[in-house]
């Protein structure tokens, strides 16, 4: 498997690595239409809402998992196929991207997100459509040892919370039913694993971030976020830095706000609200 993050060397090194444009906005805004203004050469754009996620439903959450058919048959319809290596970019830091990138290392395919994203690319963007022919991409589940359910969400040792501090605490909500968050969980905000340049900090540096946390071994770790995206960034922070895979809460807390269950707000236990770093939070 190769890492997690990649940087600029790496695509000249694999020239035949294929690269997956994942740009997506909270706030509306077009990531099909971003990509079609200028991408990487040869990148194909792959939807958040229609590949890498499932039918939203409160019962499921906002960007559910989608079904492993389903995800197949989409990425073989891009040109990518389950023998390909992936390297996956967006312009926030591989927030979305990173959707992509864990779901296909999930399953045992080579992917990376390019570290710095869209602006790590120093040369010319393309425009417009960019197709590759149909590809053969094969379904297969999605490893039950990296999953949470709502029940080991609420009842981990380890459960960390990826929004930003203001949604966290339960200040500020703006798309799910309710603000606050699980119970137990502590907050490590996303945007904190990159510098200003939007690149990973030093493997060293992010480890010391989750140690500070209380996280010396990440196969102790549930992560959440609003709905189960920039979780994922978490995620391939924790194995950049070289503690191991976490679990992923799918459904987050867009599906843990449309239940009854409690919910907690303000600062965690003996914890200073934090300063919110820079970022968008999904």
């Amino acid at each position: 498997m190769i890492p997690a993050v990649v940087d600029r060397r790496f695509l000249d090194e694999h020239p035949d690595a294929v690269l997956a444009d994942v740009r997506w906005y909270l706030d509306g805004r077009s990531g099909r239409d971003a990509w079609l203004g200028g991408h990487l050469p040869g990148a194909v754009f792959v939807d958040l809402n229609t590949v890498l996620a499932g039918p939203a439903t409160p019962e499921a959450g906002r960007h559910p998992l989608p079904e492993p058919e389903a995800f197949a048959e989409a990425l073989a319809a891009l040109g990518i196929a389950d023998s390909d290596t992936v390297v996956a970019y967006d312009d926030a830091g591989g927030a979305s991207a990173g959707r992509l990138v864990w779901l296909l290392r999930n399953i045992g395919v080579d992917a990376a997100l390019l570290d710095g994203g869209i602006g790590a690319w120093e040369g010319p963007l393309d425009t417009g459509e960019t197709t590759r022919p149909a590809a053969a991409f094969a379904a297969r589940p999605w490893d039950a040892a990296t999953l949470a359910t709502i029940d080991d969400a609420a009842t981990a040792f380890h459960v960390v919370d990826a929004r930003a501090g203001a949604r966290y605490r339960g200040e500020t909500e703006p798309v799910d039913p309710r603000a606050g968050h699980i119970p137990g969980a502590i907050n490590i905000p996303f945007p904190g694993n990159l510098d200003a340049d939007q690149r990973f900090l030093p493997p060293d540096v992010l480890r010391a971030r989750f140690e500070e946390a209380g996280i010396i071994d990440a196969s102790a770790v549930v992560v959440y976020c609003g709905s189960g995206v920039t979780a994922c960034h978490n995620l391939l922070a924790l194995e950049h830095a070289g503690l191991g895979r976490a679990r992923l809460y799918p459904g987050s807390w867009s599906q843990y706000a449309a239940t009854t269950r409690p919910e907690a707000t303000g600062a965690a236990p003996g914890e200073r609200p934090p300063a919110d770093p820079d970022g968008v939070t999904r």
